[in-house]
């Protein structure tokens, strides 16, 4: 009944109007990890960061919130960093500083569900390895997979494409944001591309677009979700706080596990509504936030799951 994330974990520079404003723990797996850790989910995480200062950072950031680090993680010559650049309405824009690595089988029990995404599925050499770790684990596990594309670290991008469909083809869940879809295939409209896509195998594509919402599809149909009206403080991390509160709400709800892969595919439209309007919680606590903040259990019920949920 444990998660296994597989991803980068780096430093967010935050920086404002030309001024560094905070330096934060981040990167899309590891805020995923993180997340399910806090809403009490036992979660591994595969990683690639170095013995310096910011990794001993990260190490002790995601250890705090309850996520085990797989051995073999902490080998890399220098820790990743991201300047993450903000506008007035408080949306980042990034420039990367990372080597992202992987080699062997973790040594972990075969895990409930498998999350990764964002830029260990696209970068190479460890994107390699990536994906055959998704192919050991499907056996055992429901796939879970964000593209979270970042165009500044693809230098090839009809390669990046393909991974990203490869990918598609095995997933089990799978989030996206609006301009992940622009980006991957400017042609077609938000819902010509998730239609393709849950066509393609996954029981579940959810399409993030912020102020307007998020879009779900399932074989049973399709749901849209209002955005939550909250103050933002920025949105970082929000995208990894949908991802998070979506698995969350689908294991409890039984239906994570290659076991429950048939219910999963069976989902009807009235419980991938109440598992979106977790997810869209969960991203709606986080951006009134600095910094990628996920919200634990009690914050969510504080804030309405338990009526959500219900």
């Amino acid at each position: 009944m444990r998660a296994l994330v597989i991803g980068e974990a780096l430093i967010d520079i935050v920086e404002r109007g030309g001024r560094v404003t905070g330096e934060h723990v981040g990167g899309s797996p590891l805020n995923v990890a993180v997340g399910l850790a806090r809403l009490g989910r036992d979660v591994d995480f595969l990683t690639h960061i170095g013995p310096d200062e910011y990794g001993h950072r990260i190490r002790e950031y995601v250890e705090s919130s309850g996520v085990q680090i797989v051995p073999g993680s902490q080998d890399a010559a220098r820790t990743a960093t991201a300047r993450a650049q903000l506008d007035d309405a408080g949306s980042a824009s990034y420039l990367f500083d990372i080597d992202w690595r992987l080699s062997g089988t973790p040594q972990v029990a075969p895990p409930l569900v498998v999350h990764t995404g964002s830029i260990a599925t696209v970068l190479e050499p460890g994107c390699l390895a990536a994906a055959a770790l998704v192919d050991t684990y499907l056996p055992s596990a429901t796939f879970t997979f964000d593209p979270n594309v970042r165009p500044a670290l693809i230098d090839d991008a009809d390669s990046a494409r393909a991974r990203i469909d490869r990918l598609l083809e095995k997933a089990d869940v799978v989030k996206a944001s609006d301009e992940d879809l622009r980006w991957i295939d400017p042609t077609r409209t938000v819902e010509q591309i998730a239609g393709a896509w849950l066509a393609l195998g996954p029981s579940i594509v959810v399409v993030t677009m912020g102020a307007d919402g998020a879009l779900a599809m399932c074989a049973a149909g399709s749901v849209r979700v209002p955005a939550m009206d909250v103050d933002v403080v920025d949105t970082v991390g929000a995208g990894d706080a949908f991802m998070t509160g979506l698995i969350d709400a689908l294991w409890t709800r039984d239906l994570l596990g290659a076991h429950r892969r048939p219910a999963l595919a069976a989902i009807g439209v009235d419980t991938l509504n109440g598992a979106v309007r977790t997810a869209s919680l969960a991203a709606a606590l986080t951006v009134t936030r600095a910094g990628a903040d996920l919200p634990d259990r009690d914050r969510m019920v504080a804030a309405g799951s338990s009526d959500i949920l219900g």
